[in-house]
């Protein structure tokens, strides 16, 4: 898997069940941000080499390989490239999503330090891929260095010749800009990035009509991915789609990157084959075990909006699989049968020690912060939610408070313009469905049937305060 030459900062070596292509560089000896090094450690000969390929034979080598999106949604990358419509005449645009807000995610950062090139070279092959001669890579407010150096990466691409006017010879145009965020979650969702780099306010957009891949940026057609995925397009270049489609599991290709936290012996990122490893593994194999002393009492498996799974869980799928917790493939689908998702990579490990409604006060009051305010559902109902459990943490709440509570949530889902009324609501409902009983014993049994407080009346009753 590794090139026996590369070593790695003690302590950062890569553990045997990993597979590193996007990471392989990462945490390396010797290895710096430079086009210098880059360029001795292969870079840029893939962008070479797809100048010598038709466009729409670099769009179906991404179909091979079935990349699917690393941002969240996982939807499948070159099938999306091939939603821009065939008769366009616009300009085109693609966007890097480097807005990595999803909380417990945390491998965008290392590439956009430590190997920008990477990032440039996958994203110039994109626009190559699609027509598009202007990029934007969107980096979020709280990566200051990174966008530092992916500018400096920018101006020694342009020195190199790899942007500009006639790149490498070839007849294309592409200039690429960063374009920094004000620290807005709301910003990870691609038509809020979109209407944000317009200079607006982040107010997402209603899908239909604004698919991006049909009106996008300046209502033009546009692909927005993630770090990661543009990332894989020059290793699917190297090694063919399909090649690349052979790692990881059928509709679950290649590589991807897992950042674990919490409760675990060795937190950290992993690049493993997706799929391949179980959510066991994860725990015991790469992140050496529980802390001492302790039992596991939940996962959250793709991000904080994605639903919580208890420990002692069984799923059953359609396929007839019995699944625990434990036995979980890392993949897309999988996850999704398992009822929750795969999303952004982020592993949230939590063992007994944990209070249940700390933790969901604690993401009710990270999504009532960052709702956007266009829907009224989610900027009203992620507010009331934070407030319920505000009183539930602090013992002053009544047990109907939780149910309550759960009315709001499922009063916001499925009623917003983009997904975050699912965001902000489904770690609600999640937690009250697995750790309901923990969230009312610590209420006030007292309390039982009485109005705490005027707001959640309001809230139970689906009413507006007038």
């Amino acid at each position: 898997m590794m090139a026996s030459a590369i070593t790695y900062l003690p302590g950062k070596e890569p553990h045997v069940r990993e597979h590193r292509l996007i990471f392989k560089n990462i945490d390396r000896v010797g290895y710096d941000p430079s086009i210098e090094c880059y360029e001795q450690n292969g870079g840029y000969v893939q962008l070479k080499k797809a100048f010598t390929m038709a466009r729409a034979d670099i769009t179906n080598e991404v179909k091979k390989s079935g990349l699917r999106g690393r941002g969240g949604a996982g939807f499948p990358t070159g099938v999306k490239w091939g939603f821009i419509p065939p008769t366009n005449t616009k300009p085109v645009y693609i966007i890097c999503n480097a807005d990595e807000s999803e909380p417990g995610t945390f491998k965008d950062r290392y590439i956009l330090h430590q190997d920008p090139h990477q990032l440039l070279e996958g994203m110039i092959i994109a626009c190559f891929a699609v027509g598009a001669k202007l990029g934007y890579i969107y980096i979020r407010e709280e990566f200051p260095m990174a966008a530092i150096i992916v500018e400096k990466a920018i101006a020694e691409a342009h020195a190199k010749g790899y942007l500009g006017k006639n790149i490498q010879g070839s007849g294309f145009d592409c200039e690429l800009y960063v374009h920094r965020g004000a620290g807005a979650y709301i910003c990870g969702e691609e038509t809020g990035l979109i209407e944000s780099l317009e200079g607006k306010r982040p107010y997402p957009r209603i899908k239909p009509p604004y698919f991006p891949a049909a009106l996008g940026l300046y209502m033009c057609p546009t692909i927005v991915n993630n770090v990661e995925s543009l990332c894989h397009v020059k290793h699917i270049l190297e090694m063919g789609g399909e090649t690349y489609a052979k790692l990881g599991t059928p509709n679950n290709t290649g590589t991807r990157i897992l950042c674990v936290s919490g409760d675990v012996v060795n937190p950290g990122y992993f690049e493993v084959e997706v799929g391949k490893v179980t959510m066991g593994e994860v725990i015991d194999v790469l992140c050496g075990g529980l802390k001492p002393g302790r039992k596991l009492k939940a996962i959250i498996p793709g991000g904080s909006s994605a639903k919580v799974l208890r420990a002692d869980e069984v799923f059953k799928l359609k396929d007839g699989r019995e699944l625990t917790i434990m036995d979980i493939p890392m993949d897309f689908d999988t996850m999704a049968a398992c009822g929750s998702m795969a999303g952004s990579g982020g592993v949230i490990i939590m063992d007994d020690s944990r209070s249940m409604s700390w933790v969901i006060n604690n993401l009710n009051n990270f999504y009532a912060h960052e709702s956007c305010g266009q829907c009224t559902p989610c900027r009203e109902g992620s507010l009331w939610m934070k407030k319920i459990s505000d009183r539930i943490v602090a013992g002053t709440a009544s047990p109907d408070d939780v149910d309550t509570l759960e009315s709001v949530a499922n009063q916001i889902e499925g009623k917003t313009i983009c997904a975050f009324g699912e965001a902000c609501s489904w770690p609600t409902q999640s937690f009250i469905k697995k750790f309901g009983d923990e969230l009312k014993g610590d209420c006030k049994p007292e309390l039982a049937g009485k109005v705490v407080a005027e707001e959640g009346a309001i809230a139970a009753a689906g009413l507006v305060a007038v």
